[in-house]
């Protein structure tokens, strides 16, 4: 059985002397204190413990320290957010796609010409993958009356791209910070040194955190731009993708709930990183308010996976209009399974359950290899 600390999820601190209040309320039912879950059902740590045949630890000479003085809170917020941000970049790219082809678009912008001169990592990848997730696609190798798309289809690779590199970068300093040491203060037994420093302050990750969800908040903002592209009856498809526009509102509404959560993606990437507040009788007078950071940045993801959601379930209906016109293989196979969960929708309903079973959807199938 499973046993789960009942400290508040959304429990805040300062993000400097360590993730002390969160990782008390983790820690304290391995002495025997507080209150857990157990079997789905709130009980005294203690009991908990008797009941499991467990003894609750005997903490010795700085070891309560050790549990508390860190920045295990915020590093395990920013490994979950980087997960998950490494696949909704690639989400982008997949929806994005699917949503090029419904409404028409070109694909000359991802020619890898472009891109070879402007050589960003990740506008190139980005680039590449469009290209391959668009591969034999009889939709997309159409000729067009156009000759250009909005930015949003046509912009792609380097909006997805910088937001890549910056997913990179945060990728790498959460690497370091779940392979150092952050506690205080510092025992170096070789060297007989016992130092008191500062590698508690979460600035390193609070920073990058506000980065990530700036970065990811983008990947929502434009999948946004591209979802109201597609219901504004261009290109051969019907005003807000119904049959009967006027009398059903259709894809209105969906639109409606992206533009919502984009625009409250966009106060949650106020930066937490440029607050400070002196705590601590003074002692401690700079303070990260990187937890604060890390819970903003697991908003800011749930938020993209929703947005992106919307953009799919979206683009689907729009592509089911060019029947029995098709997309790629790749494209047609992803649709297939996703239309197992959500199907074409021939008049109005509730949109809700549809929204929130596409994001389930997006948040667990897996994703084809490009």
């Amino acid at each position: 059985m499973k046993m789960y600390s009942s400290g508040s999820l959304y429990t805040r601190l300062l993000g400097a002397s360590g993730d002390l209040a969160p990782l008390a309320h983790l820690c304290l039912p391995l002495i025997g204190e507080g209150i857990v879950k157990l079997a789905g059902k709130e009980v005294q740590a203690k009991e908990a413990l008797e009941s499991l045949g467990w003894k609750p630890l005997q903490l010795k000479m700085k070891e309560g320290l050790a549990l508390l003085n860190g920045t295990q809170f915020m590093s395990a917020y920013g490994a979950y957010c980087v997960f998950h941000a490494e696949r909704l970049a690639f989400i982008a790219d997949l929806v994005g796609a699917i949503a090029l082809d419904a409404y028409g678009g070109l694909t000359d912008p991802f020619d890898p010409l472009v891109h070879a001169v402007r050589p960003h990592p990740g506008q190139i990848e980005s680039a590449r993958r469009l290209r391959e997730l668009l591969l034999h696609s009889p939709l997309a190798n159409e000729s067009k009356e156009h000759i250009q798309d909005p930015y949003s289809f046509r912009c792609m690779p380097q909006v997805h791209g910088a937001s890549i590199d910056a997913i990179e970068h945060v990728k790498m300093v959460v690497e370091r910070e779940l392979n150092s040491v952050s506690d205080n203060p510092l025992i170096f037994p070789e060297e007989d040194k016992v130092i008191s420093a500062g590698n508690f302050h979460g600035q390193p990750l609070a920073i990058n955190y506000d980065y990530l969800a700036i970065a990811l908040s983008e990947l929502a903002n434009i999948s946004e731009r591209r979802t109201f592209q597609l219901i504004m009856g261009k290109n051969g498809l019907p005003v807000y993708l119904v049959k009967k526009p006027g009398l059903h509102s259709g894809f209105m509404i969906p639109q409606y709930t992206s533009a919502g959560i984009v625009s409250q993606n966009k106060q949650l990437c106020s930066p937490a990183s440029v607050d400070s507040i002196v705590s601590s009788n003074g002692q401690e007078d700079h303070v990260s308010m990187g937890a604060n950071a890390a819970t903003k940045l697991y908003e800011v993801v749930e938020n993209v996976y929703q947005v992106l959601a919307i953009e799919l379930f979206t683009a689907a209906q729009a592509l089911d209009f060019r029947r029995p016109k098709k997309s790629s293989p790749i494209i047609e196979l992803f649709l297939e399974e996703y239309r197992k969960v959500v199907p074409f929708l021939h008049e109005d309903e509730q949109m809700h359950p549809h929204m929130v079973n596409t994001k389930d959807y997006l948040m667990k199938v897996d994703l084809p290899v490009v």
